[in-house]
């Protein structure tokens, strides 16, 4: 009788321990954000107003929409390193496409099409030529998507874009900037096509385990094609943001912003193991960030420093990350 007492103890106490570590594994992002926008409220009075979080939700819509095409090659255990120069790319195609006498709206769709055409590029590159990891293809991409946005610009900026083109980056509806507007509904279709759909399933089927994944009937391939194709269609779309916002294209933008994708997602719960990770995670990772460097621009940070502290704060959830693998591995062994 006793020894039963003991035993239904001890599993209470587990199943207590497991719940605590679920939740914390699930809202941990969202608790976080919490936090620093409560450390950030005490130690500014400028950081909570209306102005200043609208600037912020401004600009974490760049940063938002490359990481949300991150997050898939990030589920299928991949990276994407040429996010940034994809997108200096499709905006100086695009520029030049419209001093050439295009039609603005053809233009924005020129410059949406150009990155979905690298990262097909990408996908085909890694399954074709069987590149052992998508590290290489995207790395050699990276520099040739730079060289030829340098090469189609002769190395200069590009400016003067009609108001259409700068709509996405540049205007508000209400106080709410529309880029951020654009964030929700690209996040809202990420939700419905990673829950909801077949193909969904299958990245994160492919990131947990690519060999049970095609013995599973999956095609890895073809997965891995569309997952490459959506970051680099990510990456043209941030790109119409940053032309609204700047009013100029140029083939240097963009030089850390695979960096800060990569930190949006796994700051927001994603696992470089694949498998694991949300859409709605990595938005909040994202927002961590803007907040991070916004809060610190309020206080006077100097830019070295912030660098530092988002380089900490990546490391830091990595860190968690780890433990998180370290602790589901245990719990595996005990079951």
């Amino acid at each position: 009788m006793q020894n039963t007492e003991i035993k239904n103890e001890r599993f209470s106490t587990e199943k207590n321990g497991n719940s605590i570590r679920d939740i914390v594994s699930k809202f941990g992002p969202l608790l976080g954000l919490i936090l620093l926008c409560i450390v950030l409220t005490i130690a500014s009075p400028k950081f909570l107003t209306l102005k200043n979080l609208m600037n912020v939700a401004r600009q974490s819509a760049i940063n938002s929409l490359i990481a949300s095409g991150m997050l898939l090659a990030i589920l299928t255990a991949g990276i994407d390193l040429s996010v940034g120069s994809m997108l200096a790319l499709s905006t100086c195609v695009m520029g030049v496409a419209l001093k050439a006498g295009l039609n603005p709206f053809l233009a924005m769709l020129l410059c949406v099409g150009c990155g979905a055409f690298l990262g097909l590029i990408n996908g085909l590159l890694l399954t074709k030529l069987h590149l052992p990891h998508p590290f290489i293809s995207t790395l050699g991409m990276k520099n040739v998507a730079r060289g030829l946005a340098l090469m189609v610009t002769a190395a200069s900026p590009i400016s003067g874009f009609p108001k259409s083109i700068q709509f996405l980056g540049s205007e508000f509806l209400g106080p709410v900037p529309v880029s951020f507007l654009l964030v929700i509904i690209v996040f809202v279709g990420y939700h419905i096509f990673l829950n909801r759909t077949a193909q969904g399933r299958h990245i994160y089927a492919v990131g947990s385990n690519s060999e049970a994944a095609r013995l599973s009937g999956v095609n890895v391939s073809k997965t891995l094609i569309v997952v490459y194709t959506l970051c680099g269609t990510m990456a043209g779309l941030a790109g119409l943001i940053l032309v609204g916002r700047v009013n100029a294209a140029f083939p240097l933008a963009g030089l850390d912003f695979d960096l800060d994708a990569i930190a949006a997602c796994i700051i927001g719960g994603a696992s470089f193991m694949g498998g694991s990770g949300t859409i709605w995670g990595t938005l909040i990772g994202a927002m961590i960030i803007s907040v991070l460097r916004n809060g610190l621009n309020l206080l006077g940070v100097s830019a070295d420093l912030q660098t530092v502290a988002i380089g900490l704060v990546i490391i830091g959830a990595v860190y968690v990350d780890v433990l998180r693998r370290r602790a589901e591995s245990k719990a595996k062994v005990k079951a």
